[in-house]
């Protein structure tokens, strides 16, 4: 699974105090990130963000690396104009992954406690059972969230320590990815000379960068409109209760653009850019758009189209999209199923009208998000498109709810999932005797 190690942090720099740095990296359809931030020493209350990197990506498709070269180079590039405006260099990054087949599964953990009082080897003993759930195949766990615990018949208990108990459970979230994205990102990551720190969930990353706590308390959903695909995830008292993934996004619709005006894809997404929306407006059908032709020859005259033509396009999309997310998180039916509010981040969020169109697919209040409480980011880089990018900082240097941390092992084991203590019967007792010994 996920190996453990001490720390989450790359520290390097040159003659004297070595300044605590994290580095992160965002491996998108559309774009390739790479944020590196300072720890404040003062408490952390704030992240200082001293170096960005990023460029278009290269080797990249629906969210999947299909040229591992082209990648490679463009991590190089975004890491290096990160470094050069921090002024020091990183050894190892956190990287965001919302890989088709990413699934959050709840679990639940169960140990006697014979009234005794519970300890923190304990909550670990308890918290190793519910892990010991998850069984499925070709998938890596690169989350365990514990959401609750119940100490008898008193549920809800936050921090279980010190409590008389005869029985001690607890309620968790386990997130997994498919094994093939995960190894690719490792491999792209080992190919630049650098380690491969964790693999963080891109909405939950999302998430804790664009809502605020209360958002998180009283239920909230987080959804990032990527370029190859949409992430969600459910947040409840504080913690993730689901999450998914829909294989659309705003490529999709920039696609859809190009067949319906029958114009080149740059051009098409220009056109999105600067005239799409999704809601109607009243001069929509007198309002004209240029629309250049498949071919370059300059005499040929440029077509154009009503703009009411554009948002008959753009809106079915739109809406499909919206539409399969409500109903993913209709089938999940977490506690409390999308929150009082639905907040949009993303690129493709931030085209006229989703809001709006969001509104009235879900019946909830929608707002537009973008990363919050972090200082040092250039508005080029603070709008919704980059939230999940910050969030990941937000993971690394403040995250204390997680069951596990460390990297993810797979470059060199050839894909061999398998941890030895699980198929050794000597290991598995020595492993029992140091848990309840």
């Amino acid at each position: 699974m996920i190996s453990s190690v001490k720390g989450g942090y790359s520290s390097a720099g040159a003659v004297g105090v070595k300044p605590k740095l994290a580095g992160v990296l965002d491996i998108g359809t559309s774009k390739i990130t790479c944020f590196i931030a300072k720890i404040d020493e003062t408490g952390r209350d704030h992240i200082q963000v001293v170096g960005v990197g990023h460029q278009l990506s290269r080797g990249t498709s629906n969210g999947g690396i299909v040229d591992l070269e082209e990648v490679e180079g463009a991590i190089r590039l975004v890491v290096d104009q990160a470094e050069r405006m921090a002024g020091h260099s990183i050894s190892s990054v956190t990287v965001n992954l919302a890989s088709t087949g990413m699934m959050a599964r709840r679990v639940q953990g169960v140990i006697n406690m014979s009234g005794r009082e519970v300890s923190d080897r304990d909550v670990k003993r308890c918290v190793d059972v519910a892990k010991r759930k998850f069984q499925e195949p070709e998938h890596e766990m690169i989350h365990a969230f514990a959401q609750r615990y119940r100490v008898d018949g008193n549920t809800d208990v936050r921090d279980p320590r010190g409590m008389f108990a005869h029985q001690l459970a607890v309620e968790m979230c386990l997130v997994s990815s498919p094994l093939g994205p995960i190894r690719n990102i490792a491999l792209a990551v080992d190919r630049c000379r650098l380690e491969l720190r964790s693999i963080v969930a891109t909405p939950y990353a999302a998430g804790l960068s664009a809502l605020v706590e209360d958002e998180r308390m009283l239920g909230a959903t987080i959804i990032d409109m990527g370029a190859g695909s949409t992430s969600f995830a459910a947040f409840n008292e504080g913690v993730l209760e689901c999450m998914g993934i829909v294989p659309l996004g705003g490529n999709h619709v920039t696609s859809d653009i190009a067949r319906g005006l029958s114009t080149p894809t740059a051009s098409a997404e220009r056109i999105k850019t600067m005239f799409g929306s999704c809601l109607d407006g009243p001069d929509d059908d007198r309002e004209m758009i240029d629309c250049p032709g498949m071919c370059d020859d300059p005499r040929q005259r440029v077509d154009q189209a009503p703009r009411a033509l554009l948002t008959g396009i753009i809106r079915p999309r739109v809406e499909e999209i919206l539409e399969m997310v409500r109903d993913q998180l209709d089938q999940m039916k977490p506690e409390n199923p999308w929150g009082r509010r639905i907040v949009l981040v993303g690129g493709a969020s931030q085209m006229d009208g989703v809001a709006d169109l969001a509104g009235r697919v879900f019946g909830e209040p929608v707002r537009i998000g973008r990363p919050l409480a972090m200082s040092g980011l250039a508005d080029a880089v603070s709008g919704p498109g980059f939230s999940a990018t910050a969030g990941s900082l937000r993971h690394v240097l403040r995250s204390n709810r997680e069951t596990i941390h460390g990297s993810v092992q797979l470059v060199d084991s050839a894909g061999n999932n398998q941890n030895p203590e699980n198929s050794n019967p000597v290991l598995r007792v020595l492993s029992w005797l140091r848990e309840n010994i």
